[in-house]
């Protein structure tokens, strides 16, 4: 049930009684209601109203009020606000036409048709050559793979590198407001920083085969990922796989595709897989790996960044062999919908 503004009042009135200053009143409701409380200057009115010895909560009649507020010319108004502030809320609406915050909310919902949800998170803005580029991939790994059935499968080793953090907080996004029928919005995800690993990890269908840190935590280059990354990964790669196709896919880093790393790759009889730019969405490490790994050690503080890798691998290590072969049927499975969706992105599934 919505609360209106007479409910809002009781519950003030219930706090002025308790003792509470008009502040942690504030406070209290705002924790609660967010942004569907009233505002500190409501809250310090009723305070200055129930001090001077007002019991009632109801409105007091006065010369010229409208009764009714939810009138065409309020609705066009909420709705222009939106438009020119996405992130507009119920007190800042409340403020600016002086309407309560049971109207505002039977504007937006019954009205407006409106609701609040989080931006989507999206790595780019793909140009129609990037899109095509992503579609024609994707056609050429479902043919070359039979749609994911072919045995050569079980010969792909997928990897990447990520930062680890010593401590990784609860992802909060904002929310905006969206009419009925608009495409949901998107952002370009942001980097931020905080004491990190990079690291480097690498999986088959089969298991994990290596996770290699930076030390110092360099950049990754060209030079790190030929004479200290891939010789270990192609070493534990060959160790489970004696004479038998090797593949690899990671994407279009400047360390991946250069000319040094192609070279190594050529000598050691390593066949690419290729991949397009910009598009997570279509690699193993980043639409499973990563993220899956990466909720089980969020809210966790480790006190040094040794600790962090090492939970890190043990998370890696764990996983079950049903959620790998998962993940490769999920994998040529968004390659279909890429094509589905002309390239786009898509929602995660």
């Amino acid at each position: 049930m919505e609360l209106n503004r007479e409910h809002f009042r009781a519950i003030i009135f219930h706090n002025f009684r308790r003792g509470l200053s008009r502040q942690e009143c504030f406070d209290e409701l705002n924790s609660l209601y967010s942004d569907k409380a009233p505002s500190y200057s409501t809250v310090k009115n009723w305070y200055n109203e129930f001090n001077r010895g007002r019991c009632s909560i109801q409105d007091e009649s006065r010369a010229g009020r409208p009764k009714f507020v939810v009138v065409p010319e309020k609705i066009n108004a909420v709705r222009e606000l939106i438009k020119q502030d996405r992130h507009v809320t119920y007190r800042e609406i409340e403020a600016s036409l002086d309407i309560s915050m049971t109207s505002i909310n039977k504007i937006l919902h019954e009205h407006l048709s409106v609701k609040k949800i989080c931006s989507r998170w999206i790595p780019h803005n793909l140009t129609n050559a990037q899109k095509k580029a992503r579609v024609d991939w994707c056609k050429e790994m479902l043919e070359k793979y039979i749609q994911g059935t072919s045995k050569a499968v079980y010969n792909i080793y997928t990897g990447d590198e990520s930062w680890i953090y010593a401590y990784e907080p609860a992802k909060q996004q904002s929310t905006v407001w969206v009419f009925q029928d608009e495409a949901k919005p998107t952002k370009v995800v942001r980097g931020r920083s905080t004491s990190k690993q990079m690291i480097a990890c690498f999986f088959g269908i089969n298991g994990h085969v290596a996770t290699v840190a930076l030390e110092q935590r360099r950049t990754v280059n060209s030079e790190w990922y030929t004479t200290i990354c891939l010789p270990e990964v192609i070493g534990e790669i060959r160790k489970k796989q004696k004479n038998r196709r090797n593949i690899l896919h990671h994407d279009n880093a400047s360390s991946h595709t250069s000319t040094q790393t192609k070279a190594f790759l050529t000598e050691r009889k390593i066949e690419l897989m290729g991949h397009p730019p910009y598009s997570p969405d279509l690699a193993p490490y980043d639409f499973f790996l990563f993220p899956h790994i990466k909720n089980k050690l969020r809210g966790q503080r480790f006190s040094t960044l040794e600790e962090a890798v090492d939970a890190f691998k043990t998370h890696v290590l764990e996983l079950p062999q049903s959620d790998r072969k998962k993940c490769f049927e999920n994998w040529f499975k968004r390659m279909q919908k890429c094509i589905d969706h002309h390239g786009e992105y898509f929602e995660k599934q």
